[in-house]
């Protein structure tokens, strides 16, 4: 069993160790300071006369931030120890570490305390997928600090560490001679510094500022800057706050040099600490009603690396948005195809549907002008690339061995399944897509009218819109089980497993009134609800596996926009059903909502299951909650005005919002239910639900 690891994160800079704060790298514990994809710091093991210290309690105290409490081990466990070691480490570019040792006793003490240190720079694939490295590592010990590289032609990255206190630097690490006197502690701070490119000597000033990180002031003012909600009973907004913070917590500025003011949030922690253009869309979406700065952000910036050409190698077409963008070793090589990497499907439509709803929140017309060119391009995409057949719906399919075989948002390989278990072939067209498809071409004729000044296209795409509409409903729907089909397979069959992408096609909508309390009877069925929310795919299905990661767990995001389809079509019980689920599971969560859970029954598990690689904190993870609060609210832009039509959940006596932004000035909402259960009445549920529990088992 893999042990617990204790993380911090600051943009694109995470550091994993063990709860005694040791980085100690294996194939099943992924540690390290990553730095811009690429492990800095592989080995980081702190030793008290030559033994490792024992822990007393440890955490991340904010995203940044942690502290270790340790002990050197004793000889019994009837001897007291005399000494406490303090670990308090910041992120920020690389990580801060002070130690503190602090003498108990009435006795001066002597110890020798050891820091060992080394960094392997693996690539985060390589880290993934245990490759072995094609350069040269190297070791340089420069006036009592230690530099730690790696070159591999001209690619080059190195970490600097260096301490404030004398010490003995070797390749090895460091090694301090302490003499403490009684009731007095010894204190040294270790920068560890990741660098791209040689460096010939470190710059005081700048380590000293780099030191003195101002993050809890950042953290204040994006607090400040949001929305303040607050509910009774106080769940949501617990999980709010936990949520705005990760948020803040999972920025970082892909493009430094080329557009410096932007930050956008990473996709999630560990694997996806870099941008990710539909996870970046889907979060900017969520986020919305709170913060509308990440909707321009992400606008900005993926328009601006729109594809331009066709490139087989990176799945690039002209209009294409695109998927992942990394910068490390086997990226820069063209090892991998993530320079950036554009297999993706549904970012093209999902960015022209963020750049509608961004209008009608805000106003921002002229951001809307300003990419105009981006939203044509991508039109035009959707129409010629992403109709690879010319049949009239999106497909995809790899175009090389190195990218994703499928390029949706359930992007496993083993994702797309008819009911049998068969694996569908390629291309295909999952339905979502289309539906995407749709909106993003209603939502631009409105843009074409309004702001483009083009009533032309606007006929044209409103025209192209129902044709679609008319031509799926037809083709993907199975009367038979009377839902919409996962996808359509290269030999144009209907892949016909009951999944939870039906509930994007009430977001989108393109399903047709007369299939809508069909598709509701699913979603809310005990095939496809556990409890804790939608699975992904229901349960008999032939692939149906609670622990698969696509194809039977609970996605936060993917049921925060199934509530808002059931909300589209009038289905608000149901909606807020599915919104109270969410929350219910962020309280086993520490009020974080994680990247993905097991499908299990609530009523088999009492709880929800931890599914075991989740991100966490993940971006639309985090943005789960905040569409479900938008979703529970009833909160809509109509014109210049903000409206709300509440439907809370017989769970949830109020809920308010203060100072929502958008193109009217800051508005405050409030809703009440009267009839609300009491928390008595919440406590006698949970206290039945555990005594079936225990008469079950």
């Amino acid at each position: 069993m893999a042990e617990i690891m204790i993380s911090i994160l600051d943009g694109s800079t995470f550091v994993t160790s063990s709860r005694t704060g040791d980085i100690d790298a294996t194939p099943d514990q992924p540690h390290g300071l990553f730095y811009k994809d690429t492990r800095h710091l592989s080995r980081w093991i702190l030793r008290v006369d030559g033994k490792p210290p024992d822990v007393l309690t440890a955490d991340s105290v904010e995203y940044y931030f942690a502290q270790f409490f340790l002990f050197p081990r004793t000889a019994s466990i009837y001897e007291n120890p005399y000494v406490s070691i303090i670990r308090r480490r910041h992120a920020g570019e690389g990580f801060r570490e002070e130690i503190e040792v602090i003498n108990h006793s009435t006795k001066p003490i002597a110890i020798k305390l050891h820091i060992d240190a080394a960094a392997d720079f693996a690539d985060l694939f390589e880290v993934k997928d245990a490759l072995a490295k094609k350069g040269e590592l190297y070791r340089e010990v420069r006036e009592h600090e230690l530099l730690l590289g790696y070159r591999r032609e001209g690619f080059v990255r190195q970490t600097l560490i260096g301490s404030s206190q004398p010490a003995e630097v070797s390749e090895v690490g460091f090694v301090f001679e302490l003499e403490i006197q009684p009731k007095s502690s010894w204190t040294t701070i270790m920068s560890v510094r990741p660098l791209s490119g040689h460096v010939t000597a470190a710059d005081p000033s700048k380590t000293q500022q780099w030191l003195r990180p101002d993050r809890r002031e950042d953290v204040t003012r994006w607090i400040e800057s949001v929305p303040l909600v607050s509910s009774e009973p106080p769940i949501i907004q617990q999980v709010y706050m936990r949520s705005i913070i990760d948020l803040a917590a999972l920025r970082f500025y892909p493009y430094p040099d080329i557009f410096p003011q932007y930050a956008l949030p990473a996709a999630g922690l560990p694997w996806f600490m870099a941008l990710f253009g539909r996870d970046s869309l889907i979060t900017s979406y969520q986020a919305l009603p709170f913060l509308p700065e990440l909707a321009a952000t992400s606008l900005v910036v993926l328009g601006g690396r729109q594809g331009r050409e066709c490139d087989d190698f990176r799945d690039e077409e002209p209009g294409k948005i695109l998927h992942e963008l990394r910068f490390g070793e086997l990226t820069a090589f063209a090892e991998r195809p993530q320079s950036p990497y554009y297999g993706t499907a549904d970012a093209t439509p999902l960015f022209l549907i963020l750049l509608d709803e961004y209008e009608r929140w805000t106003g921002d017309a002229a951001l809307v002008r300003r990419l105009e060119k981006v939203a044509r391009a991508a039109l035009d995409w959707i129409d010629r690339y992403g109709d690879r057949d010319g049949d009239g719906y999106i497909e995809y399919e790899r175009r090389a061995n190195t990218g994703l075989e499928n390029q949706c948002w359930k992007d496993s390989w083993n994702s797309i399944l008819f009911a049998d278990g068969t694996l569908a072939e390629g291309p295909r067209a999952t339905c979502e897509l289309q539906g995407y498809a749709y909106d993003a071409k209603i939502r631009c004729a409105r843009l074409a009218r309004s702001i483009f000044r083009d009533p032309a296209l606007a006929e044209r795409l409103e025209s192209e819109a129902a044709d679609l509409k008319a031509r799926f409903n037809r083709d993907f729907w199975i009367p038979e089980r009377g839902f919409f089909a996962l996808a359509l397979d290269g030999r144009k069959r209907k892949v016909d497993s009951l999944t939870s992408n039906i509930g994007h096609l009430l977001w989108s909508g393109i399903v047709e009134d007369d299939k809508v309390e069909s598709i509701v009877r699913h979603l809310m069925g005990p095939a496809l609800f556990s409890g804790w929310g939608v699975r992904t795919m229901a349960d008999g299905e032939a692939g149906y596996n609670p622990i698969e990661y696509h194809n039977g767990t609970v996605w936060p995001h993917d049921n925060a926009i199934i509530a808002a389809g059931l909300a589209r079509h009038g289905y608000r019980e149901e909606a807020s059903r599915i919104c109270t689920a969410l929350f219910d599971a962020a309280r086993f969560f520490r009020f974080r909502l994680p990247e993905v859970f097991a499908g299990y029954e609530r009523k088999r598990t009492g709880f929800p299951v931890e599914y075991p690689t989740a991100s966490s904190p993940q971006a639309w993870a985090s943005g789960a909650p905040l569409l479900a609060i938008r979703v529970l609210l009833g909160l809509e832009p109509k014109g210049d005005e903000l409206t709300s039509a509440p439907a809370l959940p017989d769970n949830i006596a109020s809920l308010s919002v203060r100072r929502v932004p958008g193109r009217w000035e800051p508005a405050d909402v409030h809703a009440e239910r009267p009839d609300a259960r009491t928390p008595m009445d919440v406590l006698r549920d949970w206290l039945a639900e555990r005594e079936a529990l225990r008469k079950a088992a």
